[in-house]
């Protein structure tokens, strides 16, 4: 493939207002008049403000561990056929390079498992075919606002042409490399992500609020917070004892890692608790019980260790929920509304956001030690609380979830470390004006209600507070007096009014947070509440009920037979039900048949012909061959060779899953060898 000549320069201007409050500032750049400017001379655009240098990689260490000759190429310069995303590549594709940022990308392969949120980060209508002119955009979410980072496509590659840092298992995809590019111009340069925290780079991917929870001191419901967690939307990661070796186990210590399912399978023994976790080396794997070679998957069905076992070094592995809480130290929850840890339902969430700044000799007063200290100082916050008008016949404190992120000091991230910040709560009387800010003395007199157990080294501090209806004051602060920087603190709960005391700004009323998936989480809450594992009778009612707005024709009808061929797929251990956990991954599934079969349901008619249906398995991410496809549609079509929508499923589920049992199982990707149980159960049971 010929090059365009690289001779577009990138053309940028610096914002009036710095950024973020940083010491320098980010380029402001327009990526659609830069895109359109290349395309109109003839040029490849190449970025100014983040150079294919020594200086966008960096000045320490990392220099050290390039390869002698380091070259920045373009992705058509590197392969035949380039893809910037394929929606094929499903299985967690990423490998980290010679930055150690496993935090970052443990952080973006759990966006990986949510299609939607990706694409907020990742615009994945880019490519290097249709208007390619070396110039891609990505989106962060950075302090509040939703924030464009500009890079060209030149990537740091050795003599043999291999990506230095961030590549795919799938050579001819860069979209990871390139994100992690955009990433690196935002925080300063590439050795700029050598340190961080899981919760860092998700909460820049969402903009949602992240939960930490130490696994030493884990609560009793820890299975039950995962499970919700793992089908409300959320992205999760955690990360081990500090330290930086590979462990005789198989685990690395000082290491994120990305927490990608759990399962509650039924052994021998009984019910066995398991997460599944994938190292973001793309390799080095767990070696005790229930990895890849453990003996204990003799200890399950057939079934069940065909569809679950996966033999391949790709870094993913499962383990129990007790030898996760051992050998790992945090586990990091990043939800975009903050109905995790409560499981309120039935009611809306708003939230406020206020930006604010702890200054030296004005603001900055540090932590609360003595009547004499300069704790008064800080940055003082009013909070009215209300229980909803739906809400208002139940009893008992209402939930509130406070956020303080720092701002940082210096246009490199790791140029000044995150200082130790933390906030108080007060409760107020109705003695003191809502206007003025409150004077030493009420700060002696009155103890505060919730203050921090530690001041924490963090971008971003949070805490879920059970309140009763009143007024509250939030002072959030330094650990030491004197500290200067910019923070964003905020406000999320059912009902509030929250605004800075003595500022000229006026009261500012909270915004409700749309989530599209809020009532559809609702009313799985309620359902697997009442029938922890559902049969097929009652799948048939669930889906019989369910809105599938995104289907040309009318309600589609689940026969309790087909419930039954869905059931039977999905029920690992025999059970005749399903869990959340299995209803939830099938949910996903069946969003993602609506959309690929409307979208080749071109005549509205309700069904696919052979054209279509093989269009719509390609747009899945299924490929068959033609007479392969025509038997299927002979197989689950109807007389006139015309498949509906509950076929589609039967057939899509059906597909995917014999295609996991080969994954699973085959050794050399060319062939699986079989024993007679296993292979009964598999042509009789699915």
């Amino acid at each position: 493939m010929s090059l365009l000549p690289s001779l577009c320069g990138g053309g940028w201007k610096l914002g009036r207002k710095d950024f973020a409050g940083c010491a320098s500032q980010l380029p402001q750049q327009d990526y659609e008049s830069l895109l359109e400017r290349c395309l109109r001379d003839g040029c490849l655009f190449e970025d100014k403000s983040f150079p294919a240098t020594l200086r966008s990689i960096g000045s320490g260490a990392l220099l050290g561990k390039l390869p002698r000759r380091l070259q920045w190429r373009r992705p058509p310069e590197l392969h035949s056929n380039p893809q910037f995303y394929s929606a094929k590549a499903r299985r967690l594709d990423l490998c980290q390079g010679l930055v150690g940022d496993c935090w970052f990308l443990a952080a973006l392969e759990a966006l990986t498992l949510h299609q939607d949120i990706l694409s907020r980060v990742v615009p994945l209508n880019q490519s290097f075919t249709e208007k390619y002119a070396g110039i891609f955009q990505f989106w962060f979410w950075h302090f509040g606002k939703w924030v464009p980072v500009v890079v060209d496509d030149r990537l740091p590659v050795n003599e043999a042409g291999q990506l230095v840092f961030v590549s795919s298992t799938y050579k001819n995809l860069f979209w990871g490399a390139l994100l992690e590019k955009a990433y690196a111009k935002l925080s300063g340069s590439y050795e700029d992500l050598q340190r961080g925290q899981v919760s860092e780079a998700l909460v820049d991917f969402t903009g949602g609020v992240t939960v930490t929870i130490k696994l030493a001191e884990a609560p009793d419901n820890l299975w039950d917070i995962l499970t919700q967690a793992t089908y409300s939307r959320t992205l999760i990661g955690c990360q081990t004892h500090s330290g930086e070796r590979v462990l005789e186990n198989g685990l690395v210590d000082g290491h994120a890692y990305t927490l990608t399912g759990i399962r509650k399978v039924t052994s021998k023994h009984g019910p066995e608790y398991l997460v599944k976790l994938r190292n973001p080396w793309g390799k080095v794997e767990w070696k005790g019980d229930w990895s890849d070679s453990s003996r204990t998957w003799e200890l399950l069905s057939p079934k069940e260790k065909i569809l679950l076992l996966r033999k391949e070094d790709d870094g993913e592995f499962w383990m129990s929920l007790r030898d996760f809480k051992a050998h790992f130290m945090l586990l990091v929850i990043c939800k975009l509304s903050p109905g995790l840890l409560s499981q309120e339902v039935g009611q809306k969430w708003s939230y406020t956001m206020l930006e604010g700044r702890w200054e030296k000799g004005t603001t900055a007063g540090g932590q609360m030690k003595s009547p004499q200290d300069t704790f008064w100082k800080n940055p003082q916050f009013l909070l009215s609380v209300w229980r909803p008008q739906e809400g208002r016949k139940l009893q008992g404190p209402c939930s509130v979830l406070v956020s303080l992120l720092q701002k940082p000091r210096h246009r490199h991230r790791n140029q000044q470390p995150h200082l130790a910040i933390g906030f108080y709560l007060f409760r107020m009387n109705k003695s003191y004006d809502d206007q003025r800010r409150l004077p030493p003395e009420f700060f002696w007199k009155n103890a505060p209600l919730s203050w921090p157990a530690a001041f924490l080294r963090e971008k971003e501090v949070s805490r879920e507070l059970w309140l009763e209806p009143g007024r509250y004051l939030i002072v959030p602060c330094t650990s030491e007096a004197r500290q200067e920087s910019a923070f964003v603190l905020r406000v999320f709960s059912r009902k509030h009014v929250f605004y800075e005391i003595g500022s000229r700004s006026n009261v500012i009323f909270s915004k409700e947070i749309v989530d599209q998936n809020e009532g559809q989480d609702e009313f799985f809450a309620k359902l697997f509440e009442k029938h922890p594992e559902i049969n097929a009778v009652q799948l048939q009612k669930v889906l019989n009920h369910m809105p599938w707005s995104g289907l040309w024709s009318t309600q589609p009808h689940f026969s309790l037979e087909a419930c039954q061929g869905i059931l039977a797929l999905l029920d690992l251990n025999a059970s005749g039900t399903v869990s959340i956990q299995e209803f939830r991954d099938l949910w996903k599934q069946l969003m993602l048949y609506q959309e690929v079969f409307h979208k080749q349901d071109t005549n509205q008619s309700g069904s696919l012909n052979w054209a279509q249906l093989r269009a719509a398995m390609r747009e899945a991410g299924i490929v068959l061959g033609d007479d392969v496809c025509q038997l299927m549609l002979i197989r689950y079509g109807g007389p006139d060779l015309q498949m509906d929508f509950v076929s589609f499923v039967h057939l899509m589920l059906r597909v995917e899953n014999m295609e996991d049992v080969f994954q699973n199982l085959t050794q050399d990707g060319k062939g699986i060898y079989l024993q007679k149980p296993e292979w009964l159960m598999m042509t009789l049971y699915t």
